[in-house]
């Protein structure tokens, strides 16, 4: 990867590369867009194959919480933090995990409140009071942002299903869901307790198995669920979990999860060419964000609701495709209020 191409290519305003050798700190701040205002940066805790991995995931995130941003009203732009783990089952004692987070906390300070940070996969709100000791500059460390965000997705399938599948109730809808974790097993625990028929898969079988018998659903290998016959396919996993491959596989009528860019290059030719339709990552799982700004998670995830039959009722009327519309309607936002900035700024 040529690093400036693709910052280019994303349409990023700035990438910074964090290195802090006595608390281990390598990291990656991204920051995408900020017309909107500071930039969201949600904060992710993992191992990568390598840095360029790390990197796209990086560019991914940020301009999909631009994007997020901007449709759920919020004066915020996106950005994003990786924080590089040394392994997958990567485990900090508390005071290293605190040295961590302080010394990032410490590197974010220095950008003058240009990104903001936001927990994300593998980081707790103790993390992020951890960097708060030492930037102002963070958001919604004493909320549950996993629990607000899983049950904005559930709010936000019921409102796709109305106008995809042809009703909201979800007794006895066919749901497959890859990923099972902090949000995934939640949305699986709130799909269940209406009827919903579940069939659950992780790439940690055991805690498939775990949630599955908690809630009476079946389960099948991770490589397996893109064949399972269903409704609705919920991805909720890492990021990229739906190649191009696994598109032209799925049995499903709609595509509508958690995870933050589950698409990989390709996959929304192949989905829309098969007929299924798919309701954005960020439009879906805007709830954790919105709890950060104040709002209870009730509020956040109504709003979801609301967010997602507006443009869901817009794609119809346009006849264009829900992530089509969706991503325009950000866009259309972004420029308006760039223009307002543009417009009063010129000279008599």
């Amino acid at each position: 990867m040529l690093i400036l191409n693709a910052i280019e290519s994303y349409g990023h305003e700035q990438v910074v590369f964090l290195n802090h050798p006595p608390s281990g700190l390598r990291a990656i701040l991204a920051i995408h867009d900020t017309t909107l205002g500071p930039a969201i940066g949600a904060c992710r805790f993992r191992a990568y194959e390598d840095e360029e991995e790390a990197l796209r995931d990086a560019l991914e995130l940020s301009r999909s919480i631009t994007f997020k941003t901007a449709l759920a009203g919020l004066n915020y732009g996106g950005g994003a933090c990786i924080v590089l783990a040394d392994a997958p089952d990567h485990q900090l004692q508390p005071h290293a995990r605190e040295g961590l987070f302080r010394a990032l906390g410490r590197h974010v300070d220095a950008l003058g409140g240009r990104i903001i940070l936001i927990e994300d996969v593998h980081v707790t709100q103790t993390d992020i009071a951890f960097a708060a000791q030492e930037t102002r500059h963070t958001l919604g460390f004493q909320q549950d942002t996993t629990a607000a965000t899983a049950y904005g997705v559930y709010r936000g399938i019921k409102a796709a299903a109305r106008y995809h599948i042809g009703t909201e109730s979800m007794r006895g809808v066919r749901i497959a869901i890859l990923g099972v974790g902090e949000v995934g097993g939640k949305l699986a625990a709130h799909l269940a307790r209406e009827g919903a028929r579940l069939t659950l898969a992780d790439s940690k079988p055991g805690r498939a198995a775990r949630v599955a018998e908690q809630l009476g659903a079946d389960t099948v290998p991770a490589n397996e669920v893109f064949d399972v016959p269903c409704d609705i396919f919920s991805p909720c996993a890492f990021g990229g979990s739906i190649s191009k491959a696994a598109a032209g596989s799925l049995q499903a009528r709609m595509v509508a999860g958690g995870e933050h860019n589950p698409l990989a290059k390709g996959a929304d030719v192949v989905l829309e060419e098969a007929g299924i339709a798919y309701i954005p990552d960020y439009l879906l799982n805007a709830a954790g964000l919105l709890v950060g700004t104040g709002l209870s998670l009730e509020e956040a995830a109504e709003r979801v609701y609301s967010d997602v039959g507006w443009v869901c009722a817009e794609a119809q009327t346009r006849d264009e495709s829900t992530h089509q519309t969706a991503r325009r309607l950000a866009e259309q936002r972004i420029s308006m209020i760039a223009s307002i900035g543009s417009f009063f700024r010129q000279a008599p």
